[in-house]
């Protein structure tokens, strides 16, 4: 049996899709990875909007907030879109977010970003007290053991530091041009039959 390729843990970076890797779900994708180890690897697509549901009709489908409730949410707040963080587990929601807050469950991946699975968040959402910066995500992308390093190795994806504003403040649509741009690659330059120096 071959040996898998190891590196040190991705956790906490971007992995950037490479032009042509053969899966349509992850073209020209930017994924957070919130783990790496010998296992695996788990992250979230921050850069692929959902069309629906809207983070209020995802509120409403919780009962976090009622129809009403759901009316009277912030303007920018209920028309929020969701984010589709991986074809993992779909119906599943999770927060990226800034560290200004901390349930019992929150997971701390860089100074910048945390990464919360309850409710208690989403309700705090809803009442105003959550954090400060926020992306909700439905799903998540895994790999099993190897599997990553395998498909790094095969030149489907580049590896970069994360920005957290590129995470929280870029529009969707320049998240991948700008996640490129900290490695100071230019996406038109980049071939689809990239091979190794």
């Amino acid at each position: 049996m071959p040996r898998q390729p190891s590196m040190e843990s991705l956790e906490g970076k971007f992995l950037i899709a490479m032009p042509g890797m053969g899966d349509h779900r992850f073209e020209k994708t930017v994924i957070f990875l919130c783990a790496h180890n010998a296992e695996g690897a788990m992250g979230f697509v921050v850069n692929r909007r959902l069309e629906q549901p809207t983070m209020a009709g995802f509120l409403t489908q919780l009962s976090i907030v009622n129809a009403d409730e759901a009316k009277g949410l912030p303007p920018q707040l209920a028309r929020e879109p969701m984010r589709s963080g991986g074809p993992v587990e779909p119906g599943r929601g999770f927060v990226l977010h800034s560290p200004d807050f901390r349930a019992a469950s929150t997971l701390q991946v860089t100074g910048e970003v945390c990464l919360t699975a309850t409710l208690e968040i989403l309700r705090a959402i809803a009442t105003g007290k959550g954090p400060r910066k926020s992306l909700l995500v439905l799903g998540y992308s895994g790999w099993a053991g190897g599997q990553l390093e395998s498909e790094i190795a095969a030149n489907g994806w580049l590896t970069s530091q994360s920005d957290a504003g590129v995470i929280f403040e870029t529009p969707d649509e320049g998240k991948y041009r700008r996640a490129l741009g900290l490695l100071g690659v230019d996406p038109r330059l980049l071939s689809a039959e990239s091979g190794r120096a």
